[in-house]
């Protein structure tokens, strides 16, 4: 017969997972004498027995962080990936990196093998995926993790109880679009990376909602979506092109896809910033040798990983949710003459 888990466990007492780990698991942190006296009922109904290695990893008796990045050739992933390993080394820890090439079966494979590794905790970085499948199994797998006494922080957009670094994407991008109206731009149009990654809709929706907040309506012909990287820019930009020479102020949802829009410009022997206009959203650091200089929104990503270190060393007491805000930098990629 099959173990218990502490999943099934919080499932019966009707709390989360987090408060079952800290009835069961030797948390400090006091959780009401209501939810406490469910959780044990619940174990002693379904007759649980807490893992001893499990207790010890969450009294943080391992000293390995996993860091599970999209893509760590994208100066975005690279820029949070250091601020995570200087805040780990004030700790203490030890970082092990993991890629999940932004699909979701193989950020699923990579939490199980932090989980047999017995690391113990794990930053998610990256955008969740809307599928209801992924989702899915991604809970699953954070359910097993932290049953073994893991935690887990994501920094990302919310996911059940888990603490989270959120990134306020939708109110940047529609304090960019502001921005842009305000500089006398009226025709836009937007890059609006995979319609299937959160990041990317949360970015596209919060500019679009910018606009419409101001009068300014994007054609649906002036909307174009493509993969999330330099390549997907230039592709979804070519394709636009194709369908109009003056598309007015383009949105790309990252710097990345902007840049490989500023080449497809080129490539269609027009000038960035002159005849087209562009903006991107992250202020990756090579935007500093690229001409035109690139408007965009400013992420402080090395804090953003300093807060999610933070959030997995306090472990049970971890608040549940920090926002990293960012601002709008005006360049001349969108100068009107």
């Amino acid at each position: 017969m099959a173990q218990t888990t502490l999943y099934e466990v919080a499932e019966r007492a009707g709390v989360s997972l987090a408060t079952a780990s800290r009835v069961l698991n030797g948390s400090t942190r006091q959780v009401g004498e209501e939810l406490r006296v469910r959780v044990l009922h619940a174990a002693q109904e379904l007759r649980y027995t807490a893992n001893g290695p499990a207790q010890a990893m969450a009294r943080g008796h391992s000293n390995t962080v996993g860091l599970l990045v999209g893509d760590i050739a994208d100066p975005y992933f690279t820029q949070i990936a250091a601020g995570v390993i200087a805040a780990a080394d004030q700790h203490g820890l030890t970082v092990t990196m993991g890629t999940t090439g932004r699909e979701a079966a193989q950020e699923v494979r990579l939490l199980a093998g932090f989980r047999s590794q017995r690391a113990r905790g794990v930053i998610m970085v990256g955008s969740r995926f809307s599928g209801a499948e992924a989702s899915d199994e991604l809970a699953a797998e954070v359910a097993a993790y932290q049953d073994v006494g893991g935690h887990v922080v994501l920094i990302s957009q919310p996911t059940g109880d888990l603490p989270v670094v959120e990134i306020a994407n939708h109110r940047l991008a529609a304090e960019l679009a502001g921005e842009l109206v305000a500089l006398g731009h009226r025709e836009f149009a937007v890059l609006a990376g995979p319609d299937d990654l959160l990041t990317a809709t949360d970015r596209f929706a919060g500019f679009l909602s910018g606009l419409e907040s101001r009068g300014v309506v994007v054609p649906p012909d002036r909307m174009v979506h493509g993969a999330f990287d330099r390549e997907g820019g230039r592709q979804a930009m070519a394709e636009l092109l194709g369908r109009t020479r003056d598309p007015g102020c383009v949105f790309a949802v990252n710097d990345v896809m902007a840049l490989g829009a500023m080449a497809a410009i080129r490539d269609a022997g027009l000038v960035p910033g002159e005849d087209v206009a562009i903006a991107g959203f992250d202020d990756i650091p090579t935007l500093a040798d690229v001409l035109p200089g690139l408007t965009t929104v400013r992420l402080p990503l090395r804090d953003a990983g300093r807060h999610a270190v933070e959030l997995l060393v306090a472990g049970d007491e971890a608040d549940e949710r920090r926002e990293v805000t960012g601002n709008v930098v005006l360049r001349q990629s969108t100068a009107l003459s």
